[in-house]
């Protein structure tokens, strides 16, 4: 049975065990199900401060509205999971809405968005041993990389102890890198097919073992430059679906469509296009994202 949204707040007060009592009894499933497929909906940018959808700058801000969302969305056929902060997780463990669901937890939140230490990405989120005690079922990351920028450094190095601390535990680590840089303060991710194939030979040769490690990788701007892109790496990846204007929205999904049929891609991982919808409704985005696969 699931719990109400407002005894959420009662339990968290009153009763923190009952998250870790959740996490022991709630039913789990093969990453990769009977369609051989992975459809994931992304909750975690709140825990970065990405709070904007759109021209609306706190859309993501309402967590009850959140959490409604993401109920609907996995509720959805075709719905494998969710990625997301320890925070949102648990809440939605509360509710009973992981009931056999793959669960992704977010690892490094550091960056902050707008922050001038935000390529500095810190891990902030889920360890390895939160994951495998939670018995959630893989993590994610983000690495991006700025030649100009010696945080990235770092970031790299955390990452590649991370694959590491994952792959002992067998657990898959998702990784979603970006060579980036900063254009008038802001940190900008270059969609080049140039760039994204550098930033997955980066990727891929992180760590001491790459059995558990699978990407997690933008559309080019020139859809037809993928297919080189996913050449670089035998690791088997998702797409990565961001924040899709009207104007961009047939566009966009004609690019996922297209990318989904190459021979590393084995699935998608979408969060505020199918969250926060242009046209409101959550159930026909999901089932359209769905729908490509």
């Amino acid at each position: 049975m699931t719990t109400p949204l407002s005894d959420i707040v009662r339990l968290r007060a009153r009763h923190p065990e009952a998250v870790a009592e959740a996490a022991a009894r709630r039913t789990r499933r093969p990453l990769i199900g009977d369609s051989g497929r992975l459809m994931i909906v992304a909750a975690d940018h709140p825990a970065r401060g990405a709070l904007a959808v759109g021209d609306r700058k706190l859309a993501m801000a309402d967590r009850f509205d959140l959490l409604e969302r993401l109920s609907l969305a996995l509720s959805r056929p075709g719905v494998d999971g969710v990625l997301a902060t320890a925070d949102i997780l648990e809440d939605l463990l509360l509710m009973g809405a992981l009931e056999g669901k793959v669960v992704m937890g977010s690892m490094n939140r550091g960056g902050i968005a707008g922050a001038s230490f935000e390529m500095d990405d810190r891990f902030t989120g889920h360890r390895p041993q939160d994951i495998a005690r939670l018995r959630f079922d893989c993590g994610k990351l983000l690495m991006r990389i700025d030649y100009e920028d010696a945080g990235s450094l770092d970031t790299m190095e955390s990452t590649a102890r991370a694959i590491d601390a994952m792959a002992a535990l067998e657990l898959p680590t998702f990784v979603e890198p970006f060579i980036s840089r900063r254009v008038d303060g802001k940190v900008k991710n270059d969609l080049s097919a140039e760039a994204v194939t550098k930033s997955v030979a980066i990727a891929s040769g992180l760590g001491g073992t790459s059995a558990y490690t699978w990407l997690k990788l933008p559309v080019t701007e020139d859809p037809e430059d993928m297919a080189q892109v996913c050449e670089t790496s035998t690791l088997p990846t998702v797409l990565l679906g961001g924040d899709i204007s009207a104007a961009d929205q047939d566009t966009t999904y004609e690019k996922w469509r297209k990318a989904l049929h190459l021979p590393t891609v084995q699935g998608l991982v979408a969060g505020r296009s199918l969250l926060y919808p242009v046209d409101g409704d959550v159930a026909s985005a999901v089932d359209t994202a769905v729908g490509l696969l």
